[in-house]
Formats: C-alpha cells, sequence, structure tokens
C-alpha cells in the first residue's frame, strides 16, 4: 500500500483515490510516483475489469503541491525536465490502460487534476464542481496534460481555457466535453455504479480492444504520445526557468500578483 494512494477492490473493479486529502489531493512527487505504479500494477492483473480514479475529501485534485512547486522553482531545467517526464508516464499510463476507467469527480480539479479527468474513459462529476488550467498565470502553459485535455474538450475551448485560465463550473465543464455525466454529489456512487453495471456486460479482450481502436482512431498511440510528451516536457522545463516563468512561481508562492497582472 502507497501511503498517498489507497485502493479499495469491489469484485472485479479497483477504486484508487488519491488520498492527500489536506492539501487538497494536490500533486508531488510521491503522489505521481505513487499512481502511476498503482496504475501499472492493475493495468497487468487479470482480476480486474475496471478502474475507478477518484479524491478523498471534497476535492478531487488541486493540481501542483506547493512544496513541489518550490523545489521546481529552484531546480535546474534538466531536472525540471525529468520531472515532468515522470508526470507525463502517469497521464499516459492512464490514458492508454487496458481497462475502462472512470474519473470519479468527487470535488474540484485544477491544473494536472484536469488532466487526469481528460485521461479518463467516463467522467461523471458532481455539480459543485469547478475546473481551471490556470499555469499562464505563473508564466506557464499546461503542457504535459495539454494532448489528453484537447482529446477531451476540443482545439477551440482549450485555446481558450489554456489562455484565459478562467474557472468554469460542472455544466459547463459537461458542455464541453471534460464530464460526460454531472450529478448530485448523493447520486454520485449510484451513477459510478450504473456505468460499471453497463461494462461488467462487455468481453474484457473486446473492451480492450475497442478502447485502444478509439483511441488510434483519434490519432492517439502510446508512441506518438511518448514522443510528444518529450517534446511538453522540454517546453514547460524551458518556460519554467524562464525569466517570466520564475517570476510567476515566485509571485504565486510569495502570495502577491506577478508583474505582469492587469496589463
Amino acid at each position: 500500500m502507497i501511503e498517498v494512494i489507497k485502493i479499495e477492490r469491489h469484485g472485479a473493479v479497483a477504486r484508487v483515490a488519491l488520498a492527500r486529502p489536506g492539501v487538497h489531493n494536490a500533486f508531488d512527487d510521491a503522489l505521481i510516483a505513487g499512481l502511476t505504479e498503482v496504475l501499472r500494477g492493475l493495468d497487468t492483473d487479470p482480476a480486474v475489469r475496471a478502474v475507478v480514479l477518484t479524491g478523498e475529501g471534497s476535492t478531487f485534485s488541486a493540481g501542483a503541491d506547493l512544496g513541489w512547486m518550490r523545489r521546481m522553482a529552484a531546480a535546474s531545467e534538466q531536472e525540471n525536465r525529468d520531472d515532468s517526464l515522470r508526470l507525463a508516464a502517469l497521464m499516459r499510463t492512464l490514458n492508454f490502460l487496458s481497462k475502462p476507467t472512470i474519473a470519479r469527480v468527487n470535488g474540484s480539479a485544477y491544473g494536472g487534476g484536469v488532466g487526469l479527468v481528460a485521461c479518463c474513459d467516463f467522467a461523471i462529476g458532481v455539480d459543485t464542481a469547478k475546473f481551471s488550467l490556470s499555469e499562464v498565470k505563473l508564466g506557464l502553459v499546461p503542457a504535459v496534460i495539454s494532448p489528453y485535455v484537447v482529446q477531451a474538450i476540443g482545439g477551440r475551448h482549450a485555446r481558450r481555457l489554456f489562455t484565459g485560465a478562467e474557472v468554469i463550473e460542472a455544466p459547463e465543464a459537461q458542455a464541453i466535453g471534460l464530464l460526460h455525466q454531472v450529478v448530485p454529489a448523493a447520486e454520485l456512487d449510484a451513477a459510478v455504479e450504473r456505468a460499471l453495471h453497463f461494462w461488467s456486460k462487455g468481453g474484457p479482450v473486446a473492451q480492450r480492444e475497442a478502447k485502444q481502436l478509439a483511441l488510434r482512431m483519434a490519432g492517439m498511440t502510446p508512441e506518438t504520445a511518448e514522443r510528444t510528451d518529450t517534446e511538453n516536457a522540454a517546453l514547460i522545463a524551458r518556460l519554467r526557468v524562464s525569466p517570466e516563468g520564475q517570476e510567476g512561481l515566485t509571485a504565486f508562492l510569495d502570495k502577491r500578483a506577478p508583474v505582469w497582472a492587469g496589463s
């Protein structure tokens, strides 16, 4: 058991929860490594037919952890590239998992949390959830998660949300394709169970092939994704150590407005 990830088995379904509720399930090195390891294990487990990904507490994931951001702000470009490649491996693992996946979006998701939602096959969220890709406020871009978010919501919506960094609510997230279904919190588990019920009727080999077929027809393969991840990791590493990225990260950590705010 990995401390920052909790796993429960219910028959052929694995329920995986981000377990850092005190910091709103924010990403750090341990969570990224732990979730990647767990997903890889479930991918090869023949007893698992489906995976449900959720968060503990009231938030799905708040994105980057402050301590992790502080370390990356002080790291070299190569260290930032290596760090980004680890996050990219997590997103790629989830996106191409051979089992059907459900994002049980129990609360708001920001930054990398939006990436996890976009990587799942079916996303069901509570009606109070909010979403944001706020990286440009830090002088950065959502590079690593961009292939999966663009695939989920389309290029036009991505251009707006990547550049505007606004917060959207669950109904709009459903309208643009980030969520498939929005329900009151009291109905979230029932909605997840209904989806799992329908998935239980399909053949596991056929479902695996059907998922890969859909990804392939959309132009996504593990090989092309890995090449894209390498390019995007280099991009975000360059931006993190750039003057604008350093100003944005420092301003955020110091709880002040960056120099460009309001211009």
